[in-house]
């Protein structure tokens, strides 16, 4: 799931983007809602939690590529440079695109 933030508020947010509640140490028992807010069962916020975790993890190959790949000042000065540089700056890419391939539907576990 995304690094930043409270995965209980956001699975709230995404269900009821008007809800108003508070949530106590990040525990789904700890919710309380606020201003005559209909509360929203916890099986569903777990669901629209597991959701979003399935998303971010099916984008792993994303994170990997993106961690490992050229720098955007090395892609300019390759362009720039052209020749070996570019095909080198180029290798490399296809090198990181091998080691993390794309996943799609019919590759994923």
């Amino acid at each position: 799931m995304a690094t930043s933030g409270n995965k209980i508020v956001e699975a709230i947010k995404l269900i009821k983007s008007d809800a108003q509640f508070s949530v106590t140490e990040e525990d789904i028992d700890q919710i309380e809602w606020h201003n005559g807010t209909t509360p929203i069962s916890k099986a569903d916020i777990q669901t629209k939690m597991d959701e979003l975790q399935a998303e971010y993890d099916a984008e792993e190959w994303k994170r990997n590529r993106q961690a490992e790949y050229p720098n955007h000042n090395d892609c300019i000065h390759a362009l720039l440079d052209g020749g070996d540089t570019l095909t080198d700056l180029q290798a490399k890419r296809q090198e990181v695109k091998s080691k993390f391939p794309k996943e799609t539907e019919w590759t994923l576990k």
